[in-house]
């Protein structure tokens, strides 16, 4: 139960990482996967009376295609995949792919721009680029 003036969020995505603790696993069960999509991706809130007006579908399309420009790319794809992979596996099955990519993207030269952006209190200048 929420009120309708609570918010949820999934911040993963916003320093290069991706959810944890059965994230990718229980999110899609409980709100459908394009709702968990949308949460892991974008790594903002969603509110309870979130909906946008038809006029306004295209101009959000577009920011949305902007701020996946400027995202985490490591981070993002880890992120779809386990959100599709999650409907085959059992939660502990999960769990197992979220420990590896979160190790993944913990490498991720992403990572680091977005845990130093945070520290400084600035926006990160993500690359895009896998560890080496």
């Amino acid at each position: 139960m929420a009120a309708r003036s609570a918010s949820f969020l999934q911040a993963f995505a916003k320093i290069g990482l991706v959810p944890d603790c059965g994230g990718t696993w229980v999110l899609p069960r409980l709100i459908g996967p394009a709702r968990a999509r949308a949460l892991a991706l974008t790594a903002e809130p969603l509110s309870a009376e979130q909906a946008h007006d038809d006029g306004e579908l295209m101009s959000q399309a577009h920011g949305l295609c902007a701020r996946f420009a400027a995202a985490p790319a490591v981070a993002l794809a880890l992120i779809k995949r386990l959100l599709d992979e999650s409907w085959s596996n059992d939660l502990d099955t999960q769990l197992d792919l979220e420990r590896e990519a979160q190790r993944e993207a913990s490498l991720s030269p992403d990572y680091a721009e977005g845990v130093h952006a945070f520290l400084q209190k600035r926006p990160p200048a993500f690359s895009g680029r896998r560890a080496l």
